[in-house]
């Protein structure tokens, strides 16, 4: 049996969110955001043929070196944890940053993109899950982050970003996906200037059909399309 095409894959992804939008809250279209994390060019080109108009990154070094290889033909994303001595290299080439979860490196945004009169589009990644080892603000200080970024006036916050606990239990990713709607639902009645809260970018391979009933419209999928990561990489 042949193995299955990238084409193929997508396709069947494509038919999981339209499944899992009919059953939503919302019924709002979701963005599909391919993950390439340790995938080569010749496989992004791949999925780039078969429709896929953004890509997400997790490393500033392999985001740069995907930009300089494929160029505009897609939009990019950066997904992962972000070291504030990196934004040099990505603020003004990226369609969103997934993961601003900290005032530090807001600041370094701002410093940056005041500096080529740039506005920079950032989700605000919170920690639902509470989990020590990932990144994004306590969900208990998310609006004071939002708050505190409002001196920032080349930063544009456009919705937020989690990462749900790695688990089989379905109610406690209901839990945790609600609970980034209800955070988003109290950012969007501050009525902030630069805050939009337009995205939820919540699920992922594991996940994405609950977090989709549960209100994302974004979607960050890898292994589902690409398949296993080369860890060795």
């Amino acid at each position: 049996m042949m193995a299955e095409t990238i084409g193929e894959r997508l396709q069947r992804v494509r038919e999981e969110i339209e499944e899992a939008r009919r059953h939503s809250l919302t019924g709002e279209e979701v963005q599909l955001i391919a993950v390439t994390k340790t995938h080569p060019v010749s496989l992004i080109r791949e999925a780039l043929a078969a429709g896929v108009t953004d890509i997400g990154e997790n490393k500033v070094q392999e985001l740069t070196g995907k930009i300089e290889e494929i160029g505009p033909q897609v939009r990019y994303h950066m997904i992962g944890n972000l070291q504030s001595n990196k934004v040099k290299y990505i603020y003004e080439n990226v369609a969103l940053i997934h993961s601003l979860d900290r005032r530090s490196l807001g600041k370094e945004i701002e410093k940056r993109a005041a500096q080529t009169d740039t506005t920079v589009s950032c989700l605000l990644q919170v920690n639902i899950g509470r989990e020590p080892q990932k990144g994004g603000v306590d969900p208990d200080d998310a609006i004071k982050l939002v708050e505190s970024l409002q001196d920032f006036q080349h930063i544009h916050l456009k919705g937020l970003m989690c990462v749900a606990p790695n688990t089989e239990d379905e109610g406690e990713l209901r839990n945790c996906f609600r609970n980034m709607v209800k955070i988003r639902e109290q950012i969007q009645g501050m009525h902030y200037d630069r805050v939009d809260m337009d995205i939820l970018s919540m699920g992922m391979s594991h996940d994405f059909p609950i977090a989709i009933q549960e209100g994302s419209n974004m979607v960050r999928i890898g292994s589902h399309i690409f398949g296993a990561r080369n860890y060795n990489k």
